[in-house]
């Protein structure tokens, strides 16, 4: 079966055609070579002798010399091309076994480290992110119904209630408050969703300008310095006062913002939050620290996917989209994020590389 797919494969006839381009120069030499040397036997010899012997020999070993070649360019291409079409046809059964059964299949290595095999590794890695990515989005689908389930049922609740209950002005004015509270909810996820999408598309580089990364920090302590307090947590911000920074001020708000408010609601009541700018090797750094649980190490990597909640119930208030938006601000920053244990609590530090800084 795979020797006729070889002999119907475009490959070979492409091999053909370079064999018969070849011949024609092979042949061309020699039958240079041939009369050329007939010539030089008769001006050597003169026309007394008898040259039949001679010139059969040379014509046979002429033929013979044109038939080997022949024979050996024509093996040569099948078993060329009957490697190529080889590993071909594995990547084709591999597609259609992909296209039957699902993602887990992946294209069979020889072990030759050539370049079929380069090309059979980077499809097993294209593969393997193409099912992380669908087993992501797969994630995300089911983290969305069922944060938009819970408001969605409670305002269906209510306008259920309330249309089957007589009118009631205060009733009604609250129903229609806290309805109005759970669709703003609901707006206010698909709005991050839509702004973390065009910040990972890089569309806000446009707003990037010289900033004191340091300003920005006491800024959002000075934000969140009443939501602290209301939980006896000391808030305080360290460091350098000048941090020279070059990106979006806004983004790093939010970002910054982000993360002081998730290091309040998960630090420990009446514990200590603390927020650190320095310039260091011509980039910046920002760290801000709590002394709450933590994360725990086999989930750090998780924690900055979109939706993703240590609270698999999902029954706390949040969308799981908050980290989110600081991967994304990081990444269109180009700095680095890493999460240290502060023993006890969390460190979130951001590093801004030295073309960041100015």
């Amino acid at each position: 079966m795979l020797l006729v797919k070889t002999l119907r494969s475009s490959t070979f006839r492409l091999a053909l055609i370079a064999i018969a381009a070849f011949g024609l120069i092979v042949a061309a030499i020699m039958a240079y070579v041939y009369f050329g040397t007939i010539a030089y036997v008769q001006s050597r010899v003169g026309d007394a002798g008898d040259h039949s012997g001679f010139t059969a020999m040379i014509e046979l070993a002429t033929a013979a010399v044109a038939v080997l070649m022949l024979v050996l360019a024509g093996l040569a291409a099948v078993l060329v091309t009957r490697r190529t079409v080889g590993r071909i046809e594995e990547i084709n059964a591999t597609s259609r076994a992909i296209m039957m059964s699902g993602l887990d299949q992946r294209i069979p290595l020889r072990g030759s480290h050539d370049e079929w095999d380069r090309v059979a590794e980077n499809l097993n890695q294209m593969l393997d992110r193409i099912e992380t990515l669908m087993g992501e989005v797969k994630q995300v689908s089911d983290n969305v119904a069922h944060d938009l389930r819970t408001p969605l049922t409670r305002m269906r609740g209510r306008l259920e209630k309330a249309y089957h209950a007589p009118r009631n002005g205060e009733a009604d004015a609250a129903l229609i408050g806290d309805t109005i509270a759970d669709l703003d909810a609901v707006l206010g996820m698909f709005a991050s969703i839509t702004r973390i999408s065009e910040i990972e598309t890089r569309a806000r580089r446009r707003a990037f300008r010289t900033l004191n990364l340091a300003g920005i920090a006491g800024e959002v302590v000075e934000l969140y310095d009443a939501a602290a307090e209301q939980v006896a947590t000391r808030l305080s911000l360290d460091g350098d006062r000048e941090v020279a920074i070059t990106g979006d001020r806004d983004l790093l708000f939010d970002a910054i913002a982000n993360l002081v408010d998730n290091a309040i609601k998960h630090g420990c009541k009446g514990g200590q939050v603390s927020v650190t700018c320095r310039s260091a090797d011509g980039g910046a750094t920002i760290a801000i620290a709590d002394d709450g649980p933590g994360i725990p190490t086999e989930e750090r990597d998780h924690v900055f996917k979109r939706f993703y909640r240590l609270e698999q119930s999902r029954y706390t208030p949040g969308n799981g989209l908050g980290l989110s938006l600081v991967a994304a601000v990081a990444g269109l920053h180009g700095a680095e994020i890493a999460l240290h244990d502060n023993a006890p609590g969390l460190t979130v530090r951001l590093s801004f590389p030295k073309t960041s800084a100015q």
